[in-house]
């Protein structure tokens, strides 16, 4: 009898499902115009990624995604007279910026560690 024991799914070294889906919201609701409920999965891929072994390889990546969308976010909150909402008041530019590094962040989590 053997007593080698299959590797199950969570220990084969991919992300958890909860960061996937995150990463992939994070581009999709910012190109919907949903740029503030984007918060939510940016915080959810940056906490996951220091707090989840399985996902350590996505670290600086989620850094970047976190601290490019944290500059929108910080001059809406600070402008005297602020837009309605973040879509509104984020330059194209940061548009472009945080959706590149959120894919830069899905090819790295697909490509896996190495």
């Amino acid at each position: 009898m053997s007593t080698h024991v299959m590797p199950t799914t969570a220990s084969r070294g991919r992300a958890p499902l909860y960061l996937q889906i995150a990463a992939w919201a994070v581009p999709v609701l910012l190109l919907s115009g949903f740029a503030m409920i984007a918060l939510v999965p940016v915080l959810v891929v940056l906490i996951g990624s220091f707090t989840d072994i399985r996902s350590r390889y996505l670290r600086w990546w989620s850094v970047a995604v976190a601290a490019l969308y944290s500059v929108p976010l910080a001059v809406l909150n600070l402008r005297d007279d602020p837009a309605p909402s973040l879509t509104q008041d984020m330059h194209p530019a940061f548009l472009v910026l945080i959706v590149a590094a959120a894919v830069a962040l899905l090819a790295r989590l697909y490509v896996g560690r190495r």
